[in-house]
């Protein structure tokens, strides 16, 4: 029995284990990196570059500003384009230019610049015989399209018209058109009789 207590006392202990560093595998740095990366990226497309306004789905704040209700000058002259697109785009152009044998151009147009009774004069009762515009002249028949508008929307299409395209004449206030209604009292001039 000596004998085997001998034997299990001779035994050495078994070693404590240690902590060994070993290097980390290339393929972890690089998933990490190109996780950093890819985050930046959809950071960078969708944060608003930290702009307190901006919140998704828009990506800057001239875009959320370009969606905000305007007012004062800015809100007339829109509502002026979409009612200038209703009812004189069409033989006018979107463009101001005008288009051949059809309608002469609002752009650069002497006509634009005249006094406010004289520019309303011609959607409110139509335009009939000839007219020179831009020194070319134009034998045409215009349809009082401005006669049924109200003095806002006929307001907001001539400050669109005296403000677009080149044009720099101001605005036009619905006083102004009503003022214009009530020097015409209902006899509607031709052509000959509207000032050049």
């Amino acid at each position: 029995m000596n004998d085997e207590l001998k034997i299990s006392d001779s035994r050495t202990p078994e070693a404590e284990p240690t902590a060994a560093r070993s290097p980390m595998p290339i393929w972890i740095i690089v998933l990490t990196l190109l996780l950093l990366f890819l985050g930046a990226v959809y950071f960078d497309h969708h944060s608003g570059w930290f702009d307190k306004q901006v919140y998704a789905p828009y990506t800057s704040a001239d875009e959320v500003a370009s969606y905000q209700p305007k007012s004062g000058a800015a809100s007339m002259l829109t509502h002026g384009k979409a009612v200038y697109e209703t009812y004189c785009g069409l033989c006018h152009g979107s463009d101001g230019l005008g288009k051949p044998a059809q309608a002469p151009p609002l752009a650069g147009s002497e006509w634009v610049a005249k006094d406010i009774t004289s520019l309303a004069r011609i959607p409110l009762t139509g335009l009939n015989g000839p007219i020179q515009v831009k020194g070319r002249d134009w034998n045409l028949s215009m349809a009082a399209m401005g006669a049924s508008l109200s003095d806002a929307d006929l307001s907001a299409v001539l400050t669109c018209i005296r403000e677009s395209w080149g044009n720099k004449n101001g605005a036009v206030s619905a006083d102004q058109i009503k003022a214009a209604r009530a020097a015409m009292s209902g006899n509607p001039p031709s052509a000959a009789s509207t000032p050049k």
